[in-house]
């Protein structure tokens, strides 16, 4: 079940939040940033396998990741699940909605999670007040695009090794802006739904990655990664390149 905490005055707000710096878009004046961060009058904690939105309901709000992760899936009329996205703490949730004004995928918490609520009504006046922020948010819409773009670059052109190389090294890139380290991090989901969203079976995932480790190239434990060559995976990635090209 959804919790949902209304913020005061002594609640951690974007000012004073470890997070926040990622959250808030950059280019803002500390006045401008003061004044988007008095909309977050609201939070929401999500238990982990919950259903926090789904594909036709209402874009009401966009909201920001304060801890855990979730996943974006669609789902077809036979019942095939694809995953379309990861969302980590400090990252946007529900821009994928702007287009239609429905939320175009569902959204489930990997873990127990906590987001912070943008509600469209309060930014919509907030853009009109300060222009600047209407065109960071066009600069992040602009990313999630490109990178549902390389997602859809990636499954169609890229082998399965390629893959699983280019998702830790996109995993490492994530974790190294939120501040943790670039080569050890703990995977927030299983193998099954890594290889769903790169569209690999599980067993395959699996395979590679213990490839990896006999390689030298990461070493694994459960869920717990460590990079152990980031160049040897980008080589490796380079070398599929070649192979096909050749």
């Amino acid at each position: 079940m959804l919790k949902h905490l209304l913020l005061n005055k002594e609640s951690i707000h974007c000012s004073t939040c470890m997070l926040g710096h990622l959250c808030v878009p950059g280019g803002l004046t500390p006045s401008e940033t003061h004044r988007l961060t008095e909309l977050i009058k609201e939070r929401i904690r999500i238990p982990k396998g919950t259903l926090f939105f789904k594909v036709g309901d209402p874009l009401t709000a966009i909201y920001s990741i304060r801890s855990g992760s979730m996943k974006t899936q669609l789902e077809n009329e036979s019942g095939h699940v694809q995953i379309t996205g990861f969302f980590l703490a400090g990252e946007l949730l529900g821009l994928d909605g702007f287009s239609e004004g429905t939320h175009l995928s569902n959204a489930i918490a990997l873990e127990d999670t906590e987001v912070c609520v943008l509600k469209l009504s309060d930014l919509d006046v907030l853009t009109q007040e300060i222009p600047a922020l209407q065109q960071q948010f066009w600069k992040i819409l602009s990313k999630e695009i490109s990178r549902s773009h390389n997602l859809v670059l990636s499954l169609g052109a890229m082998r399965s090794e390629q893959r699983v190389a280019s998702f830790l090294l996109n995993l490492s890139t994530r974790f190294t802006n939120l501040g943790y380290s670039p080569n050890e991090f703990i995977l927030r989901m299983s193998r099954e739904e890594i290889g769903n969203y790169l569209g690999l079976t599980l067993e395959t995932v699996s395979r590679l990655l213990s490839r990896f480790a006999k390689e030298g190239l990461i070493r694994i434990h459960q869920r717990q990664v460590q990079l152990l060559s980031k160049s040897g995976l980008q080589d490796l990635i380079k070398q599929e390149q070649n192979a096909k090209i050749k």
